[in-house]
């Protein structure tokens, strides 16, 4: 998905703990998630929710609703480019054009 516009939250959370040296192992524990969640949030395996967006928010000091609003735009970048997903709307709004 790299030629996205907008890059998964997960990318900038990864480059700031690389960049502030905090290993991923000590991340998780300080937040209370398995390593493998914060590691698959970390390499876009992963959304954020709220719940999580909130805790990273807590420990790295980065805007919750910054990161939430970076998923949204990541999801519906990635709905945008399902074309299956794309003619589906397609059929939706020319039945939608027909109603009163």
């Amino acid at each position: 998905m790299g030629n996205l516009g907008y890059g998964h939250p997960g990318e900038i959370l990864k480059e700031e703990i690389e960049y502030r040296g905090i290993p991923q192992t000590r991340l998780a524990k300080q937040m209370g998630l398995s390593y493998n969640l914060v590691n698959d949030i970390l390499n876009q395996r992963r959304s954020l929710t709220t719940q999580t967006a909130m805790l990273f928010e807590a420990a790295l000091n980065i805007p919750a609703d910054s990161l939430l609003r970076l998923q949204l735009k990541y999801n519906m970048q990635v709905a945008q480019a399902d074309s299956k997903f794309c003619e589906r709307l397609a059929q939706i709004r020319k039945i939608a054009d027909t109603l009163p």
